[in-house]
């Protein structure tokens, strides 16, 4: 306990004190000693009440870091320790969940409503001794962003922000008006008029949902054991993060998917530039300079660019005449290998006569990412109790409501007609 406390509870019992003696019209002797004996502990108390505050607060100030997010680094430690092996030995024998992994599905029914065993998307990360690639996420913060569960998302490499959702449609206003600013034009002139603060609301809502199917044979259920918690793990991660990735960016809008950011680049105002020529770099300067032009970029480093795999290869062998340089060279030169994102999941294949591909360039413009991607909840786990019976198996669903929408069209830029031929 605090020594601040203490005192304040002790100052609380000598006023208690005081105030029955004094109520007396002829206290005795001793109860007069005792007034006086209490009436100078209490100014020494406050003195020593003022004193504790000062050094409390120096230690406070060098623990705010750890305090603030201790209940983070409580909940990550938890989901750390969560095995899907339980859940789905929950649901081949009845076996009861115990430890971690219980205490995480109670509190994620706690604010989420699931027809089956929730599951964190944060416990979908691989754990470390698997055969895996590098990315190991830093479990500060509880938020499951699935760029740190999928390191090798192409979402998260176009700076596309994934956001957990308890419950319900969520809203981001995203200013729309533009500032009018001027001279006043003499002495007694007025400025610039005043102009409206407007905001477009970007709804994320909960109206797309997204399903994973495995089956666990029942020799692997008794035979695995570790080995079927990695699976399980790699499988459902890698279907998740592909899923989500093609939605992001080519969902149809129907049939139950949402509305990706290049099928949908006309409904969300992105700027669609046709080069109708071979591709090269000046179809992406021009890109850039749009960006720039319209502020949303300080410059070519600022652009994050999503391609196919045969447009690099196209722009590789592209060399300018007379020199060893290559239009991929170019590139490279202006916007960084880091910023370049190469997928055949979130681009459509090349098409057309002649063979023809497209690119997506974005920008995080004032701390704005250029796409939202809303997760609600975890992952729903659910079992099929008939399916398989016969055979001992054990199917499973893994369902994950998300949705997708774009913040500011001026930070996404879609180039087409970049030919290959």
């Amino acid at each position: 306990m605090l020594e601040s406390v203490k005192i304040q509870r002790r100052q609380s019992e000598i006023r208690q004190a005081l105030a029955a003696l004094v109520g007396k019209a002829q206290p005795s002797e001793e109860e007069t000693r005792s007034m006086e004996s209490m009436d100078a502990e209490y100014r020494s108390n406050e003195t020593r009440y003022r004193a504790s505050l000062i050094a409390e607060d120096s230690e406070r100030r060098d623990a705010k870091g750890e305090l603030e997010t201790r209940s983070d680094r409580e909940y990550a430690d938890l989901i750390g320790k969560f095995e899907l092996r339980q859940i789905a030995l929950h649901y081949d024998e009845g076996r009861s969940l115990d430890g971690a992994t219980a205490e995480v599905v109670q509190e994620m029914r706690s604010k989420g409503s699931y027809r089956g065993v929730p599951v964190p998307l944060m416990a979908l990360e691989q754990r470390a001794g698997e055969t895996i690639a590098s990315g190991t996420p830093d479990p500060i913060r509880t938020m499951p962003i699935i760029d740190r569960l999928f390191p090798g998302s192409v979402a998260a490499s176009m700076g596309t922000s994934l956001i957990n959702i308890d419950s319900g449609a969520v809203e981001w206003p995203v200013v729309s008006s533009s500032v009018t600013a001027g001279w006043a034009d003499g002495e007694l002139a007025n400025v610039a008029g005043p102009t409206a603060f407007a905001t477009t609301d970007k709804a994320l809502k909960p109206e797309q949902n997204f399903g994973v199917q495995m089956v666990l044979s029942r020799k692997s259920m008794k035979q695995s054991g570790d080995a079927l918690e990695q699976a399980v793990r790699r499988d459902m991660n890698s279907a998740i993060a592909a899923g989500l990735d093609k939605a992001i960016f080519l969902g149809t809008g129907a049939n139950g998917q949402p509305l990706g950011v290049i099928t949908g680049a006309a409904t969300y105002g992105i700027t669609s530039t046709g080069a109708a020529a071979d591709a090269s770099w000046a179809a992406f300067r021009a890109a850039v300079v749009r960006f720039m032009t319209a502020n949303a970029a300080g410059g070519p480093g600022a652009v994050k660019a999503m391609i196919r795999p045969e447009l690099w290869d196209f722009l590789d062998a592209a060399l300018i005449t007379g020199t060893a340089v290559s239009e991929w060279d170019r590139l490279l030169k202006n916007i960084p290998a880091g910023n370049i994102a190469m997928t055949t999941n979130a681009l459509a294949a090349p098409s057309g006569t002649p063979l023809a591909t497209q690119a997506l360039l974005t920008t995080n413009a004032g701390g704005v990412a250029p796409i939202f991607a809303g997760v609600w909840g975890g992952v729903d786990l659910i079992r099929d109790p008939y399916a398989g019976a016969a055979a001992g198996s054990l199917k499973l669903t893994a369902i994950l409501t998300a949705d997708v929408t774009v913040a500011r069209p001026a930070q996404l830029e879609l180039i087409t007609g970049l030919e290959l031929a």
